[in-house]
């Protein structure tokens, strides 16, 4: 099969198109052929070495965790899933899913209604947009402020935090503007002067602080002035992109739930029939993997890219 594959670590130029064998499932795992494959902002930082001390790497390795295809073979035990059934989730350790086929344990029957792109495009942008919303406690009434609104992550967050009657407060170059508010965002420009920007939307309470929560999803720095937002404190601040976190003493979500299919079952759905919407900015054959992460690593996307391989 052909497989996007890197042997070292670096910028997009390691990686490359290579001819390997087609993975054989093992006990409990199916083996998907892969219609579309999610390229996220953890794929680029993986390829760079930025990421050893949470997810080790061993060389070479395929990039990417998010595919949907369909079952084209069964390990020993598998059951409730038949060849030919059409599926999508995460790719398991060791198998990524840049590639023709890839190996899974962790994986949810495709609705009919959706598309391969846009089943690939839900698996880690719903997880970690669910799983911070909870970590923060997001609740009816509050007010979140959500860096990186425009990106994937903050979409599906966007729209959850909504949904759970929350005013969010996003952060976004002015092209997407329009795009948030259709979603019941209320948009900020990032950078120089964001504080009084959502100083203008906001009110301050007793204990100094602007807003009840803070996502960061863009990992651009802006720690420091959500903690200024907060009152001066790291209560309720999460980031998912900042490396820094710790320095600020700001924790950093990276850690998966334990068993995250049926929130993705019932993203799925909504997605399906169009109450959840994550945009999908562009797609790209195996052999563009490097434009496709160089265009991410920018942090422009403006949406969700996918993978084709069989474009």
């Amino acid at each position: 099969m052909e497989a996007v594959v890197f042997e070292e670590f670096g910028g997009p130029e390691v990686l490359g198109l290579r001819k390997i064998a087609r993975p054989r499932p093992g006990a409990g795992q199916i083996r998907v052929e892969i219609r579309a494959a999610g390229v996220n902002p953890i794929d680029h930082k993986i390829r760079r070495g930025w990421m050893e001390e949470l997810f080790p790497t061993t060389l070479p390795a395929i990039p990417g965790r998010e595919f949907a295809g369909v079952v084209d073979a069964l390990g020993e035990g598998v059951t409730g899933v038949a060849v030919g059934d059409e599926v999508f989730g995460w790719g398991d350790t060791g198998s990524g899913t840049y590639a023709e086929y890839a190996l899974s344990r962790q994986y949810v029957r495709k609705p009919a209604a959706l598309s391969w792109e846009s089943a690939a495009a839900l698996p880690v942008a719903t997880e970690t947009a669910q799983r911070v919303l909870d970590l923060l406690g997001v609740a009816e009434g509050e007010t979140l402020l959500l860096h990186g609104a425009a990106g994937a992550v903050g979409t599906v967050a966007a729209q959850l935090a909504v949904a759970r009657g929350a005013t969010v407060i996003g952060t976004a170059s002015p092209a997407h503007h329009e795009r948030l508010r259709e979603l019941g965002v209320r948009p900020v420009a990032y950078g120089e002067g964001l504080a009084a920007r959502v100083t203008e939307l906001t009110s301050e309470r007793p204990d100094g602080s602007r807003v009840d929560a803070v996502f960061d999803a863009a990992g651009r720095g802006a720690l420091p002035l959500s903690i200024e937002l907060r009152g001066g404190t790291t209560d309720r601040v999460v980031t998912i992109a900042d490396p820094d976190a710790a320095t600020h003493g700001v924790p950093f979500s990276a850690s998966a739930v334990s068993d995250p299919l049926p929130a993705l079952t019932t993203h799925a759905h909504l997605a399906a029939e169009g109450r959840l919407r994550l945009p999908i900015a562009e797609t790209f054959p195996l052999t563009e993997a490097a434009k496709a992460q160089s265009l991410s690593e920018s942090g422009h996307a403006g949406g969700k890219l996918i993978l084709l391989p069989r474009a």
